[in-house]
């Protein structure tokens, strides 16, 4: 090895042991942000090494450097813009975007490098191997996170899209891709074989994605996530690249047990999830069963809800969706700092309330709300008994009883016990259902109090009620 490739291989050792440490400071929301840094750090690290070894091997062409140049421009650009532009409630899409590129650059990368070898001496067993395995796992990454993009954003309905005879085509996918990819591996170095290997498992991506419903989306985003990293490992094998596998390495792990983690948390099986037909979206009439005979709902006004907040001596605050919607957590942080001056307050944050993990967290993080004031549902629950008021803030499937019934779209799934609270306040625009498509009992409890607003608006009138009935 030469001065220049050794540069470059501590180059990407540096970069490999800056993502390690920087998923390590990412575990707790006090680094999170050193975290973030030192990743994006290593990345600049990783792409200039690259970039260093392509210019002293001298491979790229001037049309090579020009492809190069504007496609990394473009990115560049593309990535700038959305993040200055897309707001948090949108972030779960953008990440559903990330995952599309990245699992489709990687099967890109690994079928340029098949394209390279083909017809020459040809491609060794571990190189065709994990060319097989890129082209299958980025395709079905790519084009399965689209489809998950368009589920949260509205574009393809968030209902399970089934038809007659959707498993049959799944099947028939399956089998054209295995079979293909047999072809490949006995030695036959097939161009048009491993275009239709990529076909194939582009068809199997939508129809995966299309019947999986919009309740299991968070859990889908990061199965995704982890197949992203899978696919960038196994491309670093094929251009023998240790910092991409690595790097792939790390987030197929990290995605994996995230993977696991939020199955738990709605208490469903990985299985389960990607058979699909659950969640019906959270518009449209509500699909579950009548709140019970004799049932109402009793509605408040600002002025009630600053009363009981006024006077309580302990407060859970719980957001949901309609308080990322409505961009309502400065609110809710102002709201928690009033009411802490003669109460104790506190967040009682679901795993997977809003739409993807850690949502609520990284809002509230951002509305500098102290981190000892976020308590996960563990820690929560056993407080909610001798709690005066907890306030619901656009949440809705993670808050209903019905969960602790079988024979219901949420049945089993762990929730947070806001029913058991001495008193309930709900803040919500309507009174339209949640992901899983039926009704919150909580809402006709005879204890709870629905407040009708926008959360943004809602928690400003609330706020200045207090401060009017509670003066400084």
């Amino acid at each position: 090895m030469n001065a220049v490739s050794i540069a470059v291989a501590l180059a990407y050792l540096l970069a490999a042991a800056g993502f390690v440490v920087a998923l390590h400071l990412m575990n707790s929301p006090a680094t999170a942000r050193r975290g973030s840094r030192l990743s994006w750090l290593g990345m600049i690290v990783a792409v200039a090494a690259a970039l260093v070894s392509v210019i002293h091997d001298a491979t790229i062409t001037t049309t090579g450097w020009v492809v190069l140049i504007a496609g990394a421009g473009g990115g560049a650009a593309a990535g700038l813009i959305m993040a200055r532009r897309v707001k948090m409630t949108d972030v779960p899409q953008v990440v559903s975007i990330f995952n599309a590129v990245g699992g489709g650059a990687a099967a890109l990368v690994a079928a340029g490098g098949f394209v390279r070898l083909a017809g020459g001496d040809g491609i060794s067993t571990r190189v065709m191997i994990a060319t097989v395995l890129d082209v299958i796992i980025g395709p079905v990454t790519f084009s399965g996170s689209l489809i998950a993009a368009g589920k949260l954003q509205g574009w393809v309905s968030s209902a399970p899209v089934v038809f007659r005879g959707a498993r049959l085509v799944t099947a028939a996918l399956a089998v054209i891709g295995v079979g293909a990819s047999c072809y490949l591996l006995a030695g036959h170095d097939s161009i048009p074989v491993l275009i239709l290997v990529a076909c194939a498992a582009l068809g199997f991506g939508v129809t995966l994605a299309m019947p999986i419903g919009g309740a299991d989306m968070p859990v889908v985003v990061a199965l995704l996530n982890s197949f992203t990293g899978i696919a960038v490992a196994i491309a670093g094998f094929v251009i023998g690249n240790g910092a991409l596998i690595i790097g792939g390495a790390l987030v197929g792990a990290s995605g994996g047990i995230l993977t696991v983690l939020m199955a738990k948390a709605m208490n469903r099986s990985i299985l389960g999830v990607m058979m699909g037909g659950f969640g019906t979206g959270d518009s449209g009439p509500a699909a579950g069963p009548a709140a019970g005979a004799g049932a109402s709902i009793r509605s408040i006004s600002a002025e009630d809800a600053a009363i009981q907040l006024a006077y309580a001596s302990k407060v859970v605050i719980v957001p949901g969706y309609g308080l990322a919607a409505a961009q309502a957590q400065h609110e809710a942080a102002e709201l928690a700092a009033v009411l802490a001056d003669h109460a104790r307050v506190f967040f009682a944050i679901h795993p997977v309330a809003g739409r993807m993990p850690g949502h609520m967290n990284v809002l509230l993080a951002e509305a500098n709300v102290p981190y000892e004031d976020l308590k996960e549902m563990d820690a929560a629950n056993p407080e909610f008994p001798t709690a005066d008021v907890a306030l619901v803030v656009g949440a809705n499937d993670v808050t209903n009883p019905a969960a602790r019934r079988p024979g219901n779209p949420v049945s089993g799934m762990p929730i947070l016990n806001v029913d058991q609270a001495r008193s309930v306040i709900v803040i919500k625009r309507s009174m339209g259902h949640g992901y899983a498509g039926m009704d919150n009992e909580l809402y006709t409890d005879p204890k709870t109090g629905m407040f009708f607003s926008d959360a943004k608006a809602g928690l400003a009138q609330i706020i200045a009620g207090v401060k009017a009935l509670v003066p400084s």
